[in-house]
């Protein structure tokens, strides 16, 4: 039986106008994708994804406009029985200071990927001139991509 698998994700950009992306290890495979995650039973679209940056980059965010909401079917990367429903908002972070990044993607420390059934994620900037859909892995976040850059 097919499941819906709801999923949000924040368009963060600093002052300088660079993206901020996730990278991301699981079940021993390389993934670079938008800050976000699934929506919990009895949760809004924007409290999910203040509460998904808080857990995962540890910043406070306020929710800004809607950017997409996936109009084409999609199955998970994960699994072949969910069908993802991806919505996008820009996210504005009152204070970055306390943001750890890195330059180099997928840069994890031995630790974090030794066990191949587990995750790590790992944050950086992408600077704009620098972004196309082909920095991301997921094929929704390279609909929404083109759709920033204006190749949508």
């Amino acid at each position: 039986m097919a499941l819906f698998n709801v999923r949000i994700y924040g368009i963060l950009q600093d002052e300088q106008q660079r993206l901020l992306v996730s990278d991301e290890f699981i079940r021993g495979n390389y993934f670079t994708k938008l800050p976000g995650g699934g929506l919990e039973t009895g949760e809004g679209t924007r409290e999910c994804l203040k509460r998904e940056f808080m857990e995962e980059t540890g910043l406070e965010v306020a929710i800004g406009e809607h950017i997409y909401t996936t109009d084409f079917f999609q199955i998970s990367a994960f699994n072949n029985r969910d069908q993802i429903l991806a919505i996008y908002y820009k996210v504005i972070a009152k204070d970055l200071s306390g943001l750890t990044t890195h330059l180099t993607p997928f840069n994890f420390q031995p630790h974090q990927i030794a066990d191949t059934a587990s995750c790590a994620e790992v944050f950086r900037w992408i600077a704009w001139e620098d972004l196309s859909a082909e920095s991301m892995s997921l094929p929704i976040d390279k609909v929404v991509i083109d759709l920033l850059k204006g190749n949508g």
